[in-house]
């Protein structure tokens, strides 16, 4: 188990990359704790898999130094490194047995016959492959392939780090959800540290302990999946954590109050008078219909049942808004005006969140 150090780290597949434009991977510099779960959320494209390859030593960074507890392993190969790697398609030994796959990396390192049948028994188990140990991985499915791989990945325990690079994306859906909760069972079990690439926010903040989020080859944010949800750093953030995501609206900033074409909208604190592109964000958890005057007008396009609650797609003079209205609360015909609840309200400028000022202390306290 290590911690692991990226100290102004960054990438470019360019040999002379010319500026920041020119980079896959932005400068960073991040300390990710030993033993902790960590899932690298973005989209397609975002850094993720760059990022893991160079921590596994696959790929030499442009700049920067990685460590495993304060060692710099910058420069040292993958097999030297002592990590576990667990690729997006299934990388198995087409002629040797389940049994003999999950066994090849303690073998491989000298583990005595007993500790690896032990073991090799008890991770076939976790992957729900106990019944097929003794048939020719030729003749598996895609799917029962990738689960060879992932109970190879884990089987070992004297491991720095485990890394997944969207480890699930060939496993059927059922499979996934169990797989996942055994992977934060073995975490939990024993300690390794996990790095997790996904571009599914589902995977990852059911795994992780904390979500790191990539953005256009930066991490934008990394924090719990309670943080990223009620306080994202960035818009991005709130776009892509949460299904409707965050709603952004142009607004006017004057202290305490932001103004929406107009309409005054209590922000629940102080932001001062902030200069740039300023925008006031909301998760639809936080907005709700009225027929109140004061309420933003809108265009209800349609309603969409998903069970526990409803989704109202709305318009507000060309932005798209998303409502969350509880299964049990009416939506009456003359409900076509918003209200925002200001404990779910942030401010951002040019993307990233503004923390609202401090509020004052009591008359007479000392400043």
């Amino acid at each position: 188990m290590a911690k692991i150090t990226l100290s102004n780290l960054a990438h470019s597949y360019l040999p002379d990359p010319a500026g920041e434009e020119d980079y896959a991977l932005k400068e960073l510099d991040h300390v990710w704790e030993d033993g902790k779960a960590y899932a690298l959320l973005g989209a397609s494209g975002c850094g993720k898999s760059t990022l893991l390859n160079i921590i596994s030593g696959l790929l030499h960074p442009s700049r920067g130094r990685i460590l495993f507890n304060d060692h710099d392993v910058t420069d040292q190969p993958t097999a030297a490194r002592n990590i576990a790697q667990v690729f997006q398609f299934p990388v198995v030994y087409d002629t040797m047995s389940v049994r003999e796959n999950l066994a090849f990396p303690l073998k491989n390192r000298g583990a005595a016959t007993s500790y690896v049948h032990d073991r090799v028994q008890a991770i076939a188990q976790m992957i729900g492959m106990e019944h097929e140990l003794d048939r020719k991985a030729r003749g598996l499915t895609a799917d029962a392939k990738q689960k060879i791989s992932l109970g190879r990945g884990m089987v070992r325990e004297d491991v720095n780090a485990i890394l997944f690079d969207e480890p699930l994306t060939v496993i059927d859906p059922h499979m996934k959800w169990e797989l996942r909760t055994q992977l934060k069972s073995l975490h939990q079990d024993f300690g390794h540290t996990m790095i997790y690439v996904t571009h599914d926010q589902t995977e990852a903040l059911t795994f992780a302990d904390q979500v790191v989020v990539m953005h256009d080859g930066r991490v934008v944010q990394m924090g719990t999946p309670e943080e990223l949800f009620q306080r994202p750093a960035h818009t991005f953030v709130g776009y892509f954590i949460g299904s409707p995501g965050m709603n952004l609206l142009d607004a006017k900033i004057d202290g305490r109050r932001g103004y929406v074409d107009g309409i005054e909208i209590d922000l629940g604190a102080a932001y001062g008078a902030p200069v740039g592109r300023v925008q006031i964000g909301i998760r639809p958890e936080f907005v709700h219909l009225t027929d109140a005057a004061d309420g933003l007008p809108v265009n209800i396009r349609r309603v969409e049942d998903v069970g526990r609650h409803r989704i109202v797609r709305a318009d507000f003079f060309g932005t798209e808004i998303n409502i969350v209205v509880p299964e049990d609360k009416p939506i009456g015909a003359d409900m076509n005006r918003l209200a925002l609840d200001p404990a779910g309200i942030n401010v951002y400028v040019n993307d990233w969140r503004l923390a609202p000022e401090a509020a004052p202390g009591p008359v007479g306290e000392a400043a």
